[in-house]
């Protein structure tokens, strides 16, 4: 793998180098004459718009606008326990109902739960509030759904440690920031 790093586009965005992983594209890149090209796009700090006006108090709205469904919410739980049971045995990205899946996928299904949890927004389409418990029941459901859908494969993983780590990250009152961090001390 190649260690060289080579100016690209994003240059003139503020991203001055870049790590090249395959040393045939640094070749191409090279006989492109791309080394050192910045781009004539704008800054994206020059393309704000004048119009819009963002408070620390909008950023930290994160009340759900659009329905929750109940398959939504368990689809959450499934993806997440699945892609942590995954990485509990070092897998970093993992296909996950065909579609290739990473850390980022969980972050984004954990986070949903344990926000839909704490908001007074956090209603199911049918208007049944997600609470602690409502997500606690149907974790052990989910796990058997991974366990029915992965069949012997299910083995591989550490799917029942990966749904303990959820439920403590959703049910814990404070936000924990990655949910890696629990996850490492499972690690063997």
């Amino acid at each position: 793998m190649s260690r060289e790093l080579l100016a690209d586009d994003d240059a003139g965005r503020g991203a001055d180098l870049r790590r090249r992983a395959a040393d045939r594209l640094v070749g191409r890149e090279r006989a492109c004459g791309v080394r050192g090209r910045r781009s004539r796009r704008r800054d994206a700090h020059q393309a704000l718009s004048e119009d819009v006006h963002v408070t620390a108090a909008d950023l930290l709205q994160f009340e759900p606008e659009a329905p929750i469904t109940e398959k939504g919410l368990r689809l959450n739980i499934n993806v997440a326990i699945q892609y942590v049971g995954a990485w509990l045995v070092g897998q970093g990205a993992v296909p996950i109902y065909n579609l290739m899946e990473d850390a980022a996928t969980a972050e984004i299904s954990r986070s949903q739960v344990w926000q839909w949890i704490r908001s007074t927004k956090g209603r199911l389409d049918d208007g049944r509030k997600v609470t602690r418990e409502m997500v606690a029941s149907m974790i052990p459901e989910e796990v058997a759904k991974i366990r029915d859908l992965l069949g012997p494969a299910y083995a591989a993983g550490k799917y029942d440690d990966a749904a303990g780590i959820f439920a403590e990250l959703v049910a814990n009152d404070t936000f924990v920031e990655f949910l890696t961090l629990p996850a490492y001390a499972r690690i063997d």
